[in-house]
């Protein structure tokens, strides 16, 4: 079992004003596509493999009826009444293997289960998801991706497409993913247990007002966010509950941005 980070996703009203305002702040976002059978449509911003994934709602109709999957993408996309981060995706080589190994730990699996999407251009990619989760976990575990293609192909079909490319902020990386929880310290001890990856030393975040306690994941960091005192973590918690609300990235001016209901911190 082992894992990379793949994608945050991030709910917002419409990709294409996504990916402009994405454009004001110096960060390369291109078209995504249509997901024909789960009624959504999104705007992509890679930082190498990793990537954002800027998503809304196309049919009512296609994405009620996905939503019924238990634990599904598509039903904490359509729980998000306002914009906002809802959940993340880990890269898998053997979802097959993870299924069993899930089941076998007492929690409900769904998947996994063959997507696509058709692009722009016209081609279609393709993957399979794993939804995995139990009754009363907060916040929502991740879901697992394997894409039919090798990550070396994807990286140069990627690059050749132009969707990954130079971000005119400058050199940054996606750093981590940010989550507001109640109990930092058990949601990484219960996370790491579950996911094989180790926890890393806890932190102080004064702008947070906040206690990080970091997983590390290659290729993008999970830090759970405890409040310390009623900052910004409190508030996210008070008004969303457990769930991810911040990228981290590596590089560029620092500062600290509101993007359609989640934070984007750089530096």
């Amino acid at each position: 079992m082992s894992f990379l980070f793949d994608h945050f996703v991030h709910v917002v009203n419409d990709p294409q004003i996504a990916m402009e305002r994405c454009k004001e702040l110096g960060i390369h976002a291109v078209q995504g596509g249509r997901h024909e059978n789960l009624g959504t449509y999104n705007a992509l911003s890679y930082f190498g493999l990793s990537y954002i994934e800027f998503i809304d709602v196309l049919s009512e109709q296609l994405a009620n009826e996905a939503a019924k999957v238990n634990h599904g993408l598509i039903k904490s996309v359509l729980d998000e009444k306002e914009e906002g981060a809802v959940r993340v995706a880990l890269r898998s080589k053997d979802l097959q293997a993870d299924t069993e190994r899930f089941a076998s730990l007492g929690f409900e699996v769904n998947g996994p289960t063959d997507f696509s999407r058709t692009r722009p251009d016209g081609s279609i990619i393709k993957w399979k998801l794993l939804f995995v989760g139990r009754d009363g976990i907060s916040p929502e575990l991740p879901f697992f991706i394997e894409w039919d293609e090798s990550d070396e192909w994807r990286k140069q079909d990627l690059e050749k497409s132009n969707a990954i490319a130079d971000h005119p902020i400058g050199d940054i990386a996606l750093e981590s993913i940010g989550f507001a929880v109640e109990n930092g310290a058990e949601t990484a001890a219960s996370w790491s247990e579950l996911l094989g990856v180790k926890v890393g030393n806890s932190f102080i975040d004064r702008e947070l007002d906040a206690t990080g306690y970091p997983l590390l994941i290659p290729c993008g960091n999970f830090i759970f966010y405890e409040p310390n005192v009623n900052g910004k973590v409190e508030s996210f918690l008070q008004t969303k509950g457990e769930k991810p609300f911040m990228v981290q990235f590596s590089g560029g001016e620092k500062k600290t941005i509101n993007f359609s209901g989640a934070l984007y911190r750089f530096g």
